[in-house]
């Protein structure tokens, strides 16, 4: 009998990378940076050269491959938006952001202050505005997509 922990780890594994790799300093661009288009890649990436963030454009056949699940953001008290601890990722910095699905196939990397994280609910002071659609499984794998440095 094989153990399974190996395989549990690996989406852990695979973001801590893709945090790291983010952290790395890259060239100062003006422009957006796209990376080549393979019929075959899962998502075109559109890298903002500006602001580091990428929209994600997955193909359909990414789509069916990471069955992503969304939840909505909701407002809080006041200016607080409230939205599922699922949702969150974190950086190697600490630093919080989600992936919100601002239309169909298409996800952006946003980030998130967050106030209070309370029986799985997270309370935020920034981010998305309510009515946002956030991805709650699945988040690791475009984080990674993101940041993938095989293109």
């Amino acid at each position: 009998m094989t153990s399974q922990k190996p395989q549990r780890r690996l989406p852990l594994a695979a973001a801590v990378c893709a945090a790291i790799l983010f952290t790395l300093p890259g060239c100062a661009q003006t422009a957006a940076v796209t990376a080549p288009v393979n019929v075959n890649d899962p998502a075109k990436v559109e890298k903002n050269a500006t602001t580091g963030i990428a929209k994600l454009t997955l193909t359909e056949r990414g789509l069916e491959r990471l069955e992503l699940k969304t939840d909505t953001v909701k407002a809080g008290t006041g200016t607080d938006v409230l939205m599922p601890y699922a949702s969150l990722l974190y950086d190697a910095n600490g630093k919080t952001w989600v992936y919100t699905n601002p239309a169909p196939r298409v996800y952006q990397r946003q980030s998130v202050t967050v106030s209070k994280v309370e029986a799985g609910l997270v309370t935020a002071t920034a981010g998305p505005p309510v009515g946002s659609t956030v991805v709650t499984v699945g988040a690791a794998e475009l984080f990674g997509a993101e940041f993938d440095t095989a293109h």
